[in-house]
């Protein structure tokens, strides 16, 4: 029986059916993105007041993150329900189901009355939305990136592994520049009262559009071939976890910057910039906006740098960038200086976006077919649930350390040495492909 990388090697690969899998793959993660990070902004500028009654506006900050982080505690559960389905089933199916999921509850969210209307209903009824769609997200990204990358020729999955990332910028400013243009047309008496929903609402079009194409989708041919052959894993939680626990850790450290790195530098800024810092809003909401603009040739040249030099290089030195700038970015915030605010930003976000534009190559080489769907979905969301608290924690340390940044530079700092040390563990636990660098 041939190996995997030699099966994978030997299927016949047609680009135009490619480039329209990653196209379908990205404008699915489009839209994960787009309601994830709404939900993001939202807790930073929206839910902190509307949802939680307190005059303490760091304590109403810490449960609206706390909220946040709960869609990234049931991820990893998520991931494996998903994941296993995913494997047992195939991708194309999994991917229908999740962005369902995830489109309908933001919806949902954007017609949730606040706790001035319900009482502690909205909080509690905003909690449990919050968790539908973590386990939704749980296995939209795995999926998205593992169709993409399997559709790929192997010497050019770097760049095609790279275009679901890009649903992240484009997210990013779909989100952000729909709040940023509501803060900049309405009141902000109409924006709290009403105008935070608009931008939720959307995301049933944006559905719908999601699904027509995604219905267009190929279904992954090296998992096609397993099933013809009956060699699909009848227990891929069991398999991946008892033979791939260490990908699982690696995959998980490769992959910590560029989503818990980002909340940090976004998510948790923006919070501090207009409680702390009393910036304006609009400037905060706009700062990330810019900064994904950014973020677009970054994700695409590390695509094709993965190609050439190997994923783990890339890794590695997108980690050692992001460390080093840590300092430099908080100092630009705290200057309060518009242009440097958003210069910071910006700088920190394309730092981080460097190892993120490979993790989805990087994650995907680490796991065999027949369980790469568990185990790019459990160590995904794995840092997903430690990023879901980093807000949290910078926030808290706000509280504790009379509303310093430094703990929050040192947090970022951490991040980005954790994910640099992955990036020189990948390699020695890669599969061999012909023709793909680790």
């Amino acid at each position: 029986m041939s190996t995997p990388t030699a099966a994978a090697a030997a299927l016949p690969i047609d680009e135009r059916v490619t480039k329209r899998v990653a196209i379908g793959a990205l404008v699915g993660t489009a839209l994960e993105w787009y309601d994830f990070f709404l939900f993001t902004t939202a807790s930073a500028v929206v839910f902190n007041v509307q949802y939680f009654a307190t005059k303490d506006a760091i304590l109403a900050g810490i449960f609206s993150f706390a909220t946040l982080a709960i869609g990234f505690i049931v991820r990893p559960v998520g991931g494996l329900v998903f994941g296993a389905l995913g494997d047992k089933v195939g991708r194309k199916k999994i991917l229908m189901i999740t962005i369902v999921g995830i489109g309908v509850v933001t919806g949902l969210i954007g017609v949730l009355p606040n706790y001035a209307a319900i009482g502690i209903a909205a909080p509690i009824l905003l909690i449990l939305l919050r968790i539908v769609q973590g386990l939704a997200v749980g296995g939209e990204w795995s999926g998205a990136m593992i169709i993409a990358v399997e559709n790929a020729p192997l010497h050019k999955r770097g760049r095609y592994a790279a275009m679901p990332q890009l649903g992240s910028p484009f997210g990013t400013i779909l989100s952000s520049g729909g709040f940023a243009l509501l803060g900049a047309l309405v009141t902000k008496e109409s924006f709290d009262a009403w105008g935070w929903r608009i931008p939720f609402l959307l995301a049933i079009p944006l559905l719908a559009v999601s699904l027509w194409i995604r219905t267009k989708l190929s279904e992954s041919p090296e998992f096609e071939a397993l099933m013809e052959q009956g060699e699909t894993e009848h227990a891929p939680i069991r398999g991946v976890l008892k033979n791939s626990w260490k990908q699982i850790i690696v995959g998980m450290a490769a992959t910590l910057l560029g989503v818990g790195g980002f909340y940090l530098v976004t998510t948790f800024v923006v919070f501090y910039g207009t409680t702390v810092l009393h910036l304006d809003r609009t400037l905060m909401l706009v700062a990330p906006l810019i900064a994904a603009v950014f973020e677009i040739p970054i994700l695409i040249g590390g695509g094709r740098f993965a190609e050439r030099f190997g994923a783990s290089k890339v890794v590695i030195f997108g980690g050692v960038a992001s460390a080093l700038l840590a300092f430099p970015v908080f100092l630009a915030v705290q200057s309060k200086s518009p242009v440097l605010v958003v210069i910071g930003i910006t700088v920190g976000v394309c730092a981080l976006s460097i190892p993120y534009a490979v993790s989805g190559a990087a994650l995907t080489a680490l796991f065999p077919t027949r369980t790469r769907f568990t185990g790019v979905a459990i160590s995904a969301n794995l840092a997903g649930l430690l990023s879901g608290f980093i807000p949290l924690i910078a926030t808290a340390t706000l509280a504790a350390t009379a509303n310093s940044w430094v703990p929050s530079a040192w947090l970022l700092v951490g991040i980005a040495l954790f994910t640099a040390l992955a990036g020189v563990v990948l390699p020695s636990l890669s599969i061999k492909q012909a023709g793909v660098k680790a």
